[in-house]
């Protein structure tokens, strides 16, 4: 029998890690200087734990969520966000303790089932990025210029900013209303899923993709028109620190996350590159979720990033190197090949890659490995020029040979290494 990967789950394969490694070491590099430590939190949590969180009447909830029970009979599902089991390790945790507000990031997969299809897949990966104590709007502001500029460090083009406010719970309760009477004019038109969200949660219908939705939603009445003054006021300030820092935005009325617990501030960063899947981060402000928890009041900020999106980006328009060996030991003879291990093993102390071959191979086939891994520099070895005490370097790129003392061989290396 031949096993092949579950549908909606993909192997990265060597050769293709690229974009991911160069993603994920952007944003460590930029969350650092902005003064983020990560956090890792388990892939399995208590059910209760997501539909409380999420809602019981999303469809992540309802529909996608990868739920069972274990052997213990405990009903648990695979994370389909990160944000809950953040908030419930700062509770168990009681990290509140430690400081007043925390800025927490993690990477890593999440489940849901749907239906498998560009850029989206049931096991996908999220960049997730959390700041816990600050309401803001100032932290909604540094947290929205750190992700555009990681996104311009990446050299992303083409993106768009999308901002809308949520209020407050005391504005949604109106608001609710409001929408559900003009969505009973469109019962007829809409599907059926929009149907059923219409009477459990009508900001849902926001959400739907169906053609004829949409074109419904866009005549639909906005939370911006229920803002109390105090939520107006944040917006507003919102709007007035970007601005600041430079950075243009779409107000977009008709933006709403789809997770209940959003509150206030909420946005999307959207690409022209990747038709209806155009999202590529979003997030937005949730000051409700930690008391609804079992924790302190305490307000808070958030972000995901979708890397299978960015990955698609970075393949399609970045100039990505391959990564290969600095140095390759192309070496003939007994004697050559014990010499050349050692000397393998002192550059890889030193931090420099290299490689040779494992088995004995004619000069030809070891070049065509070095080739074929990318390599800077070969040196070749025979016993001959080991008596001699002589090797020849060639630099792959420009064919050139010199000759190197291999008395001193691994010093060598690495000052051309430190050269370069």
């Amino acid at each position: 029998m031949q096993y092949k990967a579950i549908r909606g789950f993909k192997d990265i394969l060597p050769g293709q890690m690229e974009p991911w490694r160069r993603l994920e070491e952007e944003a460590k590099q930029v969350f650092e200087i902005y003064g983020y430590r990560e956090i890792r939190v388990p892939i399995v949590e208590s059910m209760e734990l997501f539909a409380r969180g999420i809602g019981e009447a999303t469809d992540i909830v309802s529909k996608e969520m990868y739920a069972f029970r274990d052997r213990r009979g405990n009903h648990v599902a695979m994370r389909p966000e990160a944000t809950a089991s953040i908030l419930r390790a700062f509770i168990e945790h009681k990290l509140y303790m430690e400081s007043a507000v925390h800025k927490v990031y993690t990477i890593g997969p999440m489940f849901r089932y749907e239906r498998p299809q560009k850029g989206r897949r049931r096991q996908f990966h999220q960049i997730d990025v959390e700041i816990i104590g600050d309401p803001g709007p100032r932290s909604d502001s540094e947290l929205i210029s750190m992700i555009m500029q990681l996104f311009s460090l990446l050299e992303l083009e083409n993106l768009e900013l999308h901002i809308n406010s949520l209020g407050c719970p005391h504005d949604r309760g109106p608001f609710r209303a409001e929408l559900k009477d003009f969505l009973k004019d469109y019962t007829s038109q809409l599907c059926q899923d929009c149907r059923e969200r219409m009477e459990t949660n009508p900001l849902r219908v926001f959400d739907c993709k169906v053609e004829r939705c949409i074109e419904i939603m866009k005549h639909a009445p906005t939370m911006l028109d229920f803002l109390c003054d105090e939520c107006s006021r944040h917006f507003s300030s919102l709007k007035r620190d970007l601005e600041r820092l430079g950075l243009e935005y779409v107000v977009n009325s008709h933006l709403m996350r789809g997770l209940d617990y959003y509150t206030r501030t909420t946005f999307e960063v959207q690409t022209r590159e990747l038709g209806a899947q155009s999202a590529i981060a979003g997030g937005g402000r949730y000051d409700n979720l930690m008391r609804d928890f079992g924790g302190p009041d305490t307000p808070a900020i958030g972000f995901a990033i979708g890397e299978e999106r960015v990955v698609e980006l970075l393949e399609e328009h970045a100039e990505l190197d391959e990564p290969g060996p600095y140095i390759f030991l192309a070496v003939l003879g007994k004697e050559a090949e014990d010499k050349a291990f050692v000397w393998m093993h002192e550059l890889r102390k030193r931090g420099i890659w290299c490689e040779m071959e494992y088995q004995s191979l004619g000069l030809k086939a070891q070049m065509r490995r070095a080739d074929r891994l990318n390599t800077k520099w070969v040196l070749i070895v025979g016993d001959d020029e080991l008596a001699k005490g002589i090797g020849i370097m060639r630099d792959m790129s420009t064919k050139e040979q010199t000759e190197v003392s291999l008395g001193s061989v691994v010093d060598e290396v690495a000052a051309m290494k430190e050269r370069s």
